[in-house]
């Protein structure tokens, strides 16, 4: 097994054995390969071809794919997050015909061993999971939160007309919504305020972690540089003493059909009636000018998840794609 295109040799690490696997270093060139390993993932919404660009030009990313008789049949990145001492994993492809063949555990331990021969300061591997948990998992992890996932779908047109309506009647009986606050969308500096305050945050964020479109990070200065590059909008309820916040992406074109689109928003908090009305807020924002459908995922505080589903079915007339499930993040030392 060898790298190529990658770091010096005195940085490599060691052999593995599985000896016909050889691991390379992603470049544009291997796009059309990676998509071709790619067509089923995710029931259409693989954020992949919309990110692989972004992620070659990212310096503390690795993109590694793995070739067996130099084709490529697997892929892994990883990111060194939280002051340098988390290895982010995430974006595991495997060709369809290569699977339970043992191909991911072999290339997460080589990425694993990459990082940690460029940065011997990383202690711990972090990534999200959206399957049960079993007891296997918690032999290797540790759960460090939980949140619920909310799918739902709809033409973003309707949608918009209904969330007009809606707005005709703010704080109407049964709408769930009442006028009592005003969200707030935060400009960068107040993002750094106020999730760098241990003190405002610390009931908020799930056990102190900022949980942005599956990627876990510290509230840190050098993680709240890395996310404010990217294009999120950032809400809470209160600026000086938020009880609840929220990060929505702006639309991506996924592969589902012609005029997909798929949007993230990241809640933290409990309060029901706080986190419906950001909800609405960025549903409003960001399908205005939209035509097409659009999938949509929600993640907030597991107890929020009935009440949530209720109000897309009820008062937005959504439709779930499916039923309840989790995002789970977890974490094992790197060795």
């Amino acid at each position: 097994m060898k790298i190529e295109n990658s770091l010096p040799c005195h940085q490599l690490p060691e052999v593995h054995p599985h000896n016909e696997l050889q691991f390379t270093v992603a470049t544009e060139e291997d796009f059309d390969d990676i998509m071709a390993i790619s067509q089923d993932i995710y029931g259409g919404l693989d954020y992949l071809p919309s990110r692989f660009q972004a992620w070659l030009q990212e310096t503390n990313r690795t993109v590694i794919l793995a070739r067996k008789q130099g084709k490529v049949i697997a892929l892994e990145s990883v990111c060194v997050i939280d002051d340098g001492e988390t290895m982010l994993v995430e974006g595991l492809r495997v060709a369809p015909q290569e699977r339970g063949k043992g191909v991911a555990g072999v290339l997460l331990r080589f990425c694993s061993q990459l990082v940690k021969a460029k940065h011997p300061e990383v202690k711990v591997s972090r990534l999200t999971r959206d399957d049960q948990l079993g007891a296997k998992d918690f032999q290797k992890y540790r759960l460090i939160t939980k949140q619920g996932i909310l799918l739902v779908r709809f033409c973003a047109e309707d949608l918009k007309l209904r969330i007009a309506e809606l707005g005709l009647n703010m704080g109407s009986a049964g709408d769930g919504l009442h006028p009592s606050s005003t969200p707030v969308r935060l400009e960068p500096e107040e993002v750094i305020q106020i999730f760098l305050n241990n003190g405002v945050m610390q009931d908020i964020l799930p056990n102190g972690t900022i949980v942005q479109d599956w990627q876990p990070f510290k509230p840190l200065s050098s993680n709240m540089a890395i996310l404010l590059k990217k294009d999120i909008d950032w809400m809470v309820d209160d600026v000086s003493c938020p009880s609840v916040a929220s990060l929505c992406t702006f639309p991506i074109r996924v592969p589902i059909g012609n005029d997909w689109y798929y949007l993230n928003i990241d809640m933290f908090g409990k309060d029901l009636t706080l986190a419906l009305q950001q909800l609405v807020c960025h549903l409003r924002s960001h399908t205005d000018t939209l035509k097409g459908h659009v999938m949509c995922q929600v993640f907030l505080d597991p107890p929020l998840w009935r009440p949530m589903a209720d109000f897309f079915k009820e008062t937005l007339k959504v439709e779930l794609v499916k039923e309840y499930t989790e995002q789970c993040v977890v974490e094992s030392d790197v060795v």
